[in-house]
């Protein structure tokens, strides 16, 4: 990863003129350069990650780094001698894990800052999170200390992790809001009618948001207007020309405009990096030959197949005891069997059997129509829809895991009628079967539960763009943000 791109779009966007050999220092500080050419956002493993949320990464492990130090040979050696080395190594385990609870915690997500009491909520399951890793650091450390005293140590740390978690976001959501954060786009039109994107950031949440649109011009114009010139792009801060066409951008001034360090992106493209979701209307037909999640080597397949078996296997023995409990629920709440086994569309459009835990009454179909789930649907029993808010009754397709028939982490998988009805309607639709169907997806976590063709069509732009951008890095991103979904319950129904 390159940090040094974030560094020089800092830079230039506090006004300082940085020169287009700035992008080459070594021969690798370049931004990540796509297969046209283009300079692309900021990139990990191919999928675009936001700079800011990065820089907020960054920043609150070094606050919580610092905090944790100070507490541990400040305070807590006080009372039991702790080895400086032990605690820097124990710091830094903490601080590490603070960017994966913040984001297990929702804190990660720009709409969180509108939010007080679930920012709140989040910077305190936060903390709560990186108080069992630290308690288990103290077992560690200070091995000796219990009962009163070790709760105590506890409740330091949490009010000190809670602190520093709550101030280093608060100091980021206002710096957004403030516009501290912001990066100026330049944009080039077909026509007269603005792009998307200047209409997504005309509303009052644009404010949230890193970008604005500070220039406009049609291509036609370009050559004659001077606030298009390098000089002039730099002088205003610019940090990317977006065209609604990039090839009716004169090549000749395209080139001038990117050794000048400005970026050239197309709006659909930029949009796709900014939502992390394609644009269905927009996909080209032989998308799949350029999808990079799609070559794989045999070394991630396997490690992948790897990581399957045994994060299957270690869920169903460590909710054992829940899944026992929920199956004697099941069986005392309704008349019917405990397991649900439905047939699903996977990996080639070839259908297996799913297993789930039965959370609607039997015969729920009886008419025999296949039907979405509703908003306090009747056919669901008590304990289904228990078992569904916290996804429990997901849990049984681990089994589906171990069998070869889905994978920890990919599209949903669908009804066949839902998938013959669904791909009549909706293009690319059986794209998503490229790759194995998941428990969790990239789909699950960033939009909420679907019941009409609309969502199916927005779900899908989500899952593609899994498909296009698939890495271990972004199914990292996707178990993370799962527990975030089962913690706050959200989309469930």
């Amino acid at each position: 990863m390159d940090i040094y791109p974030i560094f020089i779009d800092f830079i230039r966007a506090k006004g300082f003129d940085v020169p287009a050999s700035a992008w080459s220092v070594g021969g690798r500080m370049r931004a990540a350069v796509d297969a046209s050419g283009v300079r692309a956002m900021t990139k990990l493993f191919g999928h675009s990650v936001r700079s800011e949320l990065l820089l907020l990464y960054l920043v609150e492990t070094l606050v919580c780094f610092a905090t944790i130090y100070v507490l541990l040979v400040f305070g807590l050696a006080q009372a039991v001698p702790i080895d400086r080395s032990a605690a820097l190594v124990s710091a830094a385990v903490l601080a590490l894990s603070s960017g994966l609870v913040s984001s297990a915690s929702g804190l990660y997500q720009p709409a969180i800052w509108r939010r007080l009491g679930r920012f709140l909520l989040g910077c305190l399951v936060a903390a709560l999170l990186l108080l069992v890793v630290a308690n288990l650091v103290l077992g560690i450390l200070a091995p000796d200390q219990t009962g009163h005293a070790r709760w105590a140590t506890l409740a330091e740390v949490l009010m000190a992790l809670f602190a520093a978690t709550m101030l280093t976001h608060v100091t980021f959501a206002a710096a957004a809001r403030g516009g501290l954060l912001r990066r100026r786009l330049a944009v080039l039109r077909t026509g007269d009618a603005p792009l998307r994107l200047e209409r997504d950031l005309a509303g009052p949440e644009a404010r949230y948001e890193p970008f604005e649109v500070a220039l406009a011009a049609t291509p036609s114009a370009l050559a004659q207007d001077p606030r298009f010139t390098p000089a002039s792009l730099r002088a205003s801060r610019i940090w990317a020309v977006i065209a609604a066409d990039p090839a009716a951008l004169p090549p000749a001034r395209r080139a001038v405009i990117e050794r000048a360090g400005v970026r050239v992106l197309g709006e659909t493209e930029f949009l796709e990096q900014r939502l992390s979701r394609v644009d269905l209307s927009r996909l080209a037909p032989n998308w799949i030959s350029r999808a990079a999640g799609l070559n794989r080597s045999r070394l991630e397949v396997g490690l992948r197949r790897a990581f399957d078996i045994l994060a299957s296997l270690g869920l169903l023995v460590i909710s054992s005891p829940l899944l026992l409990l929920t199956a004697i629920a099941i069986k005392f709440d309704s008349q019917g069997p405990v397991f649900y086994l439905q047939s699903r569309v996977g990996l080639g459009g070839k259908p297996f059997t799913l297993i789930k835990f039965r959370s609607m009454v039997v015969d729920a179909e009886a008419a025999g129509a296949p039907r979405w789930a509703a908003q306090r649907d009747p056919r669901i029993t008590r304990v289904g829809r228990i078992i569904r808010l916290f996804r429990i009754d997901e849990i049984p397709q681990a089994i589906n895991v171990l069998k070869g028939d889905m994978a920890l982490i990919g599209p949903r998988p669908e009804r066949p009628a839902f998938v013959e009805e669904l791909a009549a309607q909706i293009p690319h639709y059986n794209d998503r079967a490229l790759v194995k169907p998941g428990i969790t997806g990239w789909a699950q976590v960033s939009y909420p539960y679907g019941a009409s063709v609309e969502d199916a069509r927005m779900k899908l732009a989500y899952d593609l763009y899994y498909v296009k951008n698939r890495s271990l890095f972004l199914d990292l991103l996707i178990l993370v943000a799962t527990v975030r979904v089962v913690l706050f319950q959200e989309g469930s129904r």
